[in-house]
């Protein structure tokens, strides 16, 4: 065992009470920046970019990560400029959602199967949000750290990164949906997956290929709020960027026959989906589509709606 001697014990003490505010920004530093590592990733997307996109959205979070550890240091020692550091910091990171919306958009021209604009608003709006919560945990370790005492500092940074860590992912679609496979049907030059039609194929050699590789889905939203979900063009768009991304897509440009489609049954709100994959692999793709993301900007909750509740009109 390790014996740690009175001496040494308080100059320890001495030490931590006399660097209090140099540990605490250091330790807020390195919370922060391990809260980015943790929010950053390349998934199937490829998006991010490795290694560039990475550096830069790791040195934006060094930058965040900055500001907020020396926030509760400087408003403690009565600098109120440090408010205007933060603003500052916030116009920053929206001209970094600007940035990533007008990237991906053009990225986005030279896809066979697009991502769509609710999509790319989507993943602009994360990117711009993590950068946020990159700021408030450094804060909220800075703030322990230095107005208690560096152990709570380093118990709040954990805490805080548990935190993060259950904010990295949303809701997905299998959490409003039900979602099986469907029957693909050509019934003359008409295209249904199971009773749902999706379009008119006119030319036999498109005809054959659909029924060689193609797969369909059948979507059944759980309630209204689900239906009204998935009728959006820009979550539909999801589901079929994510299974050519991940899949692949039986066609090449100027093919406009063979392109993945999503229909609405508009009586009863389910969706039909239609994609002729490289890849035919059927639990696979019910996988993929369970785990498209729910785009926040593509989601309604008309039940929350005051017509929708008892009584519906308030008089008075």
């Amino acid at each position: 065992m390790v014996f740690v001697s009175e001496r040494g014990i308080y100059l320890i003490t001495t030490f931590l009470e006399e660097n209090k505010q140099l540990l605490a920004i250091s330790l807020a530093l390195l919370g922060g920046i391990v809260a980015r590592m943790i929010l950053l990733r390349t998934d199937y997307r490829q998006y991010p970019t490795f290694p560039h996109g990475k550096i830069i959205h790791l040195s934006l979070g060094v930058i965040a990560a900055a500001l907020g550890s020396v926030s509760v240091p400087a408003l403690l020692s009565k600098d109120y400029t440090a408010i205007t550091f933060l603003t500052l910091a916030a116009q920053q990171f929206r001209d970094v959602r600007k940035m990533e919306r007008e990237t991906m958009t053009k990225l986005d021209s030279q896809e066979l199967v697009s991502r769509g604009a609710t999509y790319i608003e989507g993943i602009a709006m994360v990117f711009e949000g993590r950068n946020y919560l990159v700021i408030i945990s450094s804060l909220v370790t800075s703030f322990f750290a230095s107005v208690f005492s560096i152990w709570w500092g380093l118990v709040a940074s954990v805490i805080i990164l548990i935190i993060v860590t259950k904010l990295k992912s949303g809701k997905q679609l299998q959490h409003i949906t039900e979602v099986k496979q469907g029957t693909v049907k050509i019934v003359g030059p008409d295209l249904y997956v199971d009773d749902i039609y999706i379009m008119n194929v006119g030319l036999k050699s498109n005809q054959h290929i659909m029924a060689e590789h193609s797969l369909g889905f059948i979507l059944t939203p759980h309630n209204p709020n689900g239906k009204v979900t998935i009728s959006n063009l820009g979550q539909r768009q999801a589901i079929l960027y994510d299974l050519a991304t991940i899949l692949g897509v039986y066609r090449d440009s100027g093919e406009p026959a063979l392109i993945p489609m999503a229909k609405l049954d508009i009586a009863e709100g389910r969706l039909a989906v239609f994609v002729i994959p490289k890849e035919k692999d059927v639990s696979k793709a019910l996988q993929i589509i369970k785990q498209v993301p729910l785009l926040e900007s593509a989601v309604r909750m008309p039940t929350e709606a005051f017509a929708n509740e008892k009584g519906g009109v308030e008089h008075g």
